[in-house]
């Protein structure tokens, strides 16, 4: 629904799991002072020709089979003003840790992805470079544990750390209509990391305390000397 506010934007998500049919309407509101205005759908840059018009609505009507129809709509309606409404069509997104998750050499590290709607499947890649590396837990059974009991998430067990194990890593869900990616970032640290602040302490007390001894001892020779 427009209310036909000058430059205005209405925007939508619609998530789509698998093929389907789907009607996008934009419908103009009765109080608008925007009458008989131009309307033109388009996908993308496209100007979409088949659309249906009824009285203040405009809409268009989709069969929705594979990945390359998913994207931006949007629906322009021009007059004295221009507003518009954009739908957005993609599949599931994923669910994941935003901030890093930060651990220590030889202990183990569990990543989680999740999504709203079951997937087909579930697949783990490592970034190499600029490759992503898919991982296989049957391969190296005693590095990695993939959980695959539930279709809507998925978990990745990463055993004894290494300094390199550290980086970026990729969770992927596959749909009908598409692939949909969670990123997820691991920091792998030292054990004596967390003593750097307390050993950076320790040492400037360290050298305020035998500043002022020995400026003491100094001041104290000096009045010997006196």
């Amino acid at each position: 629904l427009l209310l036909g506010a000058s430059g205005a934007s209405v925007k939508r998500n619609i998530t789509l799991v698998k093929p389907t049919k789907v009607e996008l309407s934009c419908k103009l509101h009765k109080n608008s002072n925007l009458k008989s205005p131009q309307v033109t759908w388009k996908k993308g840059n496209e100007t979409i020709s088949h659309t249906v018009k009824t009285e203040n609505s405009w809409s268009v009507q989709l069969t929705i089979l594979d990945s390359s129809m998913l994207g931006t709509y949007s629906c322009i309606l021009k007059g004295k003003e221009e507003f518009s409404a954009v739908f957005h069509l993609h599949v599931p997104k994923i669910e994941a840790k935003e901030k890093p998750i930060i651990t220590y050499i030889g202990d183990a590290a569990v990543m989680i992805c999740s999504t709203h709607y079951p997937s087909m499947a579930w697949t783990w890649y490592m970034t190499n470079g600029t490759k992503q590396v898919a991982i296989n837990d049957s391969l190296q059974a005693d590095k990695y544990v993939i959980n695959r009991k539930s279709a809507n998430e998925t978990r990745l067990r990463i055993c004894k750390l290494t300094k390199e194990d550290g980086g970026v890593y990729w969770c992927e869900a596959a749909f009908e209509l598409g692939i949909s990616k969670g990123k997820l970032e691991l920091k792998v640290l030292s054990i004596s990391a967390p003593l750097k602040p307390f050993l950076a302490i320790v040492a400037e007390v360290t050298i305020f305390v035998t500043t002022i001894f020995l400026y003491e001892l100094y001041s104290k020779k000096k009045e010997k000397s006196a």
